[in-house]
């Protein structure tokens, strides 16, 4: 589903990203953990399609496409969904117009037809509900006003509408209180099948109870220098990342 090899990405002609290789394939769930300023939300940013970084080497393939050649609307149309760490707000337009809007032109894209008043509705109740997001919210602008779980939360709701390919989620996990990750976390593991994949970036093991890798990747230095099994997330939670840095040889 993604190949990444020797990605290589910069911004204000810093090198951040020095030579990303991987593979992620349908019905995976992958983790990137590691240090700060390792280039995590770098790596989330340039696969959608961030403007602000700029791809030195490497190749992305999503769906047996060149992704660094599509535009963001594209990459999003063909099911990639980025969830941002800190999600932002737009004030004046509803999450109800926003995601029927967002819906029907990802069904546009494949050739369907639009959904109706009716049917948008019912969908939206049914995809609600995996994340227990208050109705009320989505009568609101996008985000204005929500606390921390419900951004979150709301983030959630609209990958569940949206059905992405694979979803890559930026610390998710972030600033959430215990039930908040609880239902956040549940909520992907409910929304991930044999079809889609997931990324998540997180630095804490805690995520992983609910979302459980098949792969745990430490990302330092803007490269990828190991991989393990979902026990390796709970090493790192007990003795660091002292132990892989030291031995790290660039």
């Amino acid at each position: 589903m993604l190949s990444i090899k020797n990605l290589c990405a910069s911004v204000d002609n810093k090198q951040i990203l020095r030579g990303i290789n991987l593979e992620v394939r349908a019905g995976e769930v992958h983790a990137i953990m590691g240090p700060n300023g390792s280039g995590k939300s770098t790596l989330a940013s340039v696969l959608a399609g961030n403007e602000k970084f700029t791809v030195t080497d490497g190749s992305v393939e999503f769906l047996e496409q060149n992704l660094l050649e599509l535009p963001i609307e594209d990459r999003a149309r063909m099911g990639l969904f980025l969830g941002f760490q800190y999600p932002v707000e737009i004030p004046g337009v509803t999450m109800a117009n926003f995601m029927k809007m967002a819906v029907n032109e990802q069904r546009k894209f494949r050739g369907e037809e639009p959904l109706s008043a009716g049917e948008f509705l019912r969908m939206m109740r049914e995809k609600s509900a995996i994340v227990e997001l208050d109705s009320k919210l989505t009568n609101r602008a996008v985000n204005e006003g929500f606390s921390g779980g419900e951004k979150k939360k709301n983030e959630i709701f609209q990958m569940a509408m949206l059905e992405p390919k694979l979803s890559v989620l930026d610390e998710t996990d972030s600033g959430l209180d215990i039930d908040a990750l609880r239902i956040v976390a549940t909520g992907v593991t409910r929304l991930h099948n044999e079809q889609n994949a997931t990324v998540v970036i997180t630095h804490y093991q805690r995520l992983l109870d609910y979302i459980v890798p098949d792969y745990v990747h430490v990302l330092y230095k803007g490269r990828i220098i190991y991989t393990g099994d979902k026990t390796l997330a709970l090493k790192l939670e007990k003795e660091g990342y002292d132990w892989l840095i030291n031995d790290y040889k660039e």
